[in-house]
This record gives C-alpha cells, structure tokens and sequence, in this order.
C-alpha cells in the first residue's frame, strides 16, 4: 500500500512476495483446517479477513495493470467469502473494529462488482450492507455512522447514475456493458492509410465538484475507464490454472492500455502521474489524457493570448498549501494556480498526445499549439447544455456519456428514459453501421489534419474519434442545441462538411431517429440552416 501508485515497473516484485505469503497462508489454513479450528479455536471470521485480503490483492493488481481478468479473481474470492458466510458471526462478538472489517468487506465488494457491471449483485449487497450498519449502528453509538449511511448513499445513486433503461420482456433491467468487445471497433477496411501508433497509457482525471462517485470514482471517470478496457476474460481458465496460482504471471498479451485513475489530484499529483507516464511511454505509443473537471476561468483581463490566458480546468487545492495564495487573490495579474492550463501540457507533446476534455472551459484547449510536430489531437466538450434538455451533470456528463455509451446518449437528448431488448440491439446494429461510415468519411477525408489519421489504427482511439463525430453530428442536428457553445469542438478542427457535417451521416441520424420514433427531435434540413 505504501508504494508510489505511479510507475509501472518497481511495486511488482512485492506484489509478487504478497502474493505468495498468501497462497501459502490459505493452502496452510485449507491443509489444517481441523487441527486449527479445534486446538487453536480458528475462527470463520479469521479465514474470512484472509480470502478478503486476497480480493483485495487481485482489485490492486488490476488497478496497476489494467487487466480486467484480475477483477475476475478479486470477485470470486469475495464471492466465496458471502457464499461461506464466514463473517456471520462477527456480530456475536463484542467488538466493533471486528463489525468495520465486515462492513469494509462488503464496501470493496461493491467496487469490484460495479466495475465487472454485476448489478444485480450490486444491489443485494447494498441491502446486506444497509442491514449491516442498521445493526452496527444499532449496538455501537459510534461516531463513524454518519459516514456508513453516506456510503450508502453514494451506492445508491451510482447505480441510477444511467439516464435510460433497457428493459426484457419481463420487465427486468437488462445491464449493458460499454468495454470493447470483438465488434467494437469499425474495422480497417483494405487500403485504409492509417498511423500504426497504439494507445499505451491513459490518466483518468475526476474533478467535478457535486458529481455522483463511489469510492474514488466520479461516475466520468467510471465511464471512461471503460471505454479504455476491453470485456474481461476469466484469468483462471486463460491460464489453466485453478484459483490462486502464481498470479504474478502476465496474461499472453497485454490486452488494455495502462491507466491512472487520479480523483481530485493536486498540481503535484497530476504532474507526477503525468511524468511517470510520458517517462515510459514505449515508442509508437500514444499517451491519453481524460480531464473531466470544473472550469477555471482567468481572473484578470490579459493583453496576450498565451497558453496561460484562458484559464483551465481545476486542480484540487486542499492537500497542496502553496505560499502566496493570499497574495494571489490580491494581484489580479498572476494565473490561476490550482488550475491545470494549456500550457502545462506543452512539455509533454514531445510524444503523441490524444487529450479529452470535459468541462465548462473545455474550449481553453482550443487554444493548443503543437511546438513539436507529434500527433496531437484534443476533443473538447461543449461548454453549456440547453436550458431545456434537464439538468443531469450530477449523473455524469453527457460527452462522456456520449463516448462510453452513445446510444444512451442518443436515446436520452431523443427524450427516451427506458427502451426494449429488442428495439436496443437493432438500434446497436444500426449504430455499428454509422460508425463505420465514420471511419471511412475520416479516412477518405481530403482536407482532414493528418494527426487524426495517426491515431486512427488504434481500436480505443478509432471508437472515441467516430464516437466523438457521432457526438457532435448528434447535437448539431437536434432542434434545442441552438449555440456554439452547445457543439463539441476539436483541436485541430475538423472538415465540418467532410464529417460533422455531412449530408450523409446526418441521413443514417434520421434513420436511427425513425427507428426510435423521435425524427420530430431533430432538424430535417439541417444543410439550409447553416
């Protein structure tokens, strides 16, 4: 744990050690059980802080690696702890630290549950867990009560994060998952002149102020790291190896691109984390930043228009008690310090450079500069929603809505709240078309800037990009979108007429506007309009 979290080399040699401790400590306890339980008084609760630490082994290496298939482990690990019941009795004994454990238990449960998508798991834990401290409360006047209840809280409106249902005949809640699977992607087609760099490394960043978030996860983040993974394989069965064994070993091939999760940094902590990644970018490889974070608007007015005159987004300042921030408030000259500007990230387009940026100043990195002639591309958010569309930024952004899950996205700014199976996987094969028309209007492109096109042979970035243009055609299309400030933009721009724009991608939004019934939401000539 007291490990740096950044760089991706030196914590494995302990993880494996950790690792191996515990394989040996549980196959002790599963070869001794009986001698154990009767002369030494072994306790379940004792076996069951053990499989916990071994879940909680797996959700770390999953964290550092970004193998999903880890998250497999962690589950069936914290599974077989419910399954076995081996905390039931902690409630008999009379000591509240041993009740936090449980409580704890299920709290890290949740997590790895919510990101396997497992929502039906979810929501019978987070009744066990209500119940839990019901009776925790109940029996200890504790003062961390509050704080359980809040736990509660965020669970709960994590999971109705999502704006739109999709229902089964039975009216059962299908649960959709938004990694990349096999047919994600639109496939290359032969001929298709695209870069060959691959995405590598990717820092997720949250900063929105009042944005629905469970552990350290706002639901923007949530959504874009998995739009960075592709759906998880069973680690055990790839390897053909049952449970705990010599899980230090690397699947075959590294499947997804590395990943920081940063919730609420600092300067210093996003600046660390950013190093240590462009530090060991490997060559062809692309280093993507996600800001999902407030705006920061400059204070004074300036003569100049330099990558520090714009403002930014916010970096969090309660942990990073920089001298002068009195002095900074009196002088109306000086930037905004706890602010992550433009112009910080010039260092670091010395490599191929792929940044999204959601938020209220999203438009500040319109402003960008490429000094080193690497491919360098930034999709920015609008930076206002329409008055009439309801407000939903506390369930997440709608960009990013619209690049994790964009039939979600469509279905809701469409006035949609809940759909059927059926009508959902026609409207998701209808979709896949759309995206590869998208990707050949990119690459036939004659006038679009070539950073595009190096990003586009990688399957991650390739999905973000039609996904982004699917985005923008959406908004510009739709009858309450009036404003500029209602469109994504991009840096370098996009040939409107070419993509966003285009005739012919605004006939196939028709068409799946028919399929759902909702054509009266959107512009039917939208060609005259501009």
């Amino acid at each position: 744990r007291d490990l740096p979290q950044y760089g991706q080399k030196q914590w494995q040699s302990y993880f494996g050690r950790t690792f191996d401790v515990y394989t040996k400590l549980w196959k002790f306890q599963q070869q001794h059980r009986q001698v154990l339980d009767n002369r030494y008084g072994l306790k379940r609760w004792q076996i069951g802080e053990i499989a916990s630490k071994i879940g909680q082994l797996y959700y770390h290496y999953y964290l550092r690696t970004s193998e999903t298939s880890y998250l497999n482990e962690a589950f069936s690990f914290y599974s077989a702890i419910r399954q076995r019941s081996y905390y039931s009795q902690v409630n008999k004994e009379d000591r509240p630290e041993l009740v936090v454990k449980k409580l704890r238990y299920y709290a890290r449960f949740i997590v790895v549950c919510l990101l396997l998508n497992k929502m039906d798991v979810v929501k019978d834990l987070v009744k066990e867990l209500s119940d839990e401290i019901e009776d925790y409360t109940h029996r200890f006047n504790t003062e961390d009560q509050v704080e359980w209840n809040l736990v509660l809280q965020e669970v709960a409106a994590f999971i109705e994060a999502d704006p739109v249902m999709v229902l089964n005949d039975d009216n059962t809640i299908v649960i959709t998952s938004n990694r990349l699977s096999e047919t994600g992607a639109p496939l290359l087609e032969q001929g298709m002149i695209v870069g060959q760099l691959a995405l590598a490394d990717a820092l997720i960043i949250g900063n929105c102020n009042n944005q629905v978030k469970f552990s350290e996860l706002t639901i923007d983040m949530f959504r874009m790291l998995q739009a960075l993974e592709r759906e998880p394989m069973n680690l055990a069965s790839q390897m053909n190896k049952p449970g705990m064994q010599e899980t230090t070993e690397k699947p075959a091939r590294r499947e997804n691109p590395h990943k920081y999760l940063l919730y609420k940094p600092t300067f210093s902590q996003l600046y660390t984390f950013l190093a240590a990644s462009f530090k060991e970018l490997p060559a062809n490889s692309v280093l993507l930043i996600y800001l999902s974070a407030t705006g920061v608007f400059p204070s004074g007015r300036s003569d100049s228009e330099g990558p520090y005159d714009f403002g930014g987004v916010l970096t969090n300042s309660n942990r990073d008690i920089i001298n002068g921030d009195a002095l900074h408030k009196r002088n109306q000259s000086y930037k905004e310090m706890h602010c992550l500007h433009p112009g910080d990230l010039y260092p670091f387009t010395r490599k191929p450079l792929f940044i999204i940026v959601d938020s209220s100043n999203s438009v500040a990195y319109k402003n960008f500069t490429n000094l080193f002639g690497q491919p360098l591309v930034c999709l920015l958010s609008p930076t206002a929603y329409p008055k009439a569309l309801q407000d939903q930024s506390q369930r997440g952004s709608l960009f990013t809505l619209f690049l994790n899950n964009p039939l979600m996205a469509f279905l809701f700014v469409s006035g949609l709240s809940s759909m059927r199976r059926g009508l959902w996987e026609k409207c998701q094969d209808y979709l896949r078309k759309i995206n590869r028309d998208i990707a050949q209007l990119l690459t036939h492109s004659r006038s679009i800037d070539q950073s595009f096109l190096q990003f586009f042979g990688d399957e991650f970035l390739r999905l973000l990009l039609t996904r982004f243009i699917f985005c923008s055609a959406t908004m510009r299309m739709h009858k309450i979108f009036r404003e500029t400030r209602n469109y994504p933009e991009s840096y370098p721009q996009l040939p409107r007429d070419e993509t966003v724009e285009n005739p012919h991608l605004q006939k196939h939004i028709l068409e799946l506007a028919s399929i759902l019934d909702v054509r009266n939401v959107f512009l039917e000539n939208t060609l005259d309009d501009y």
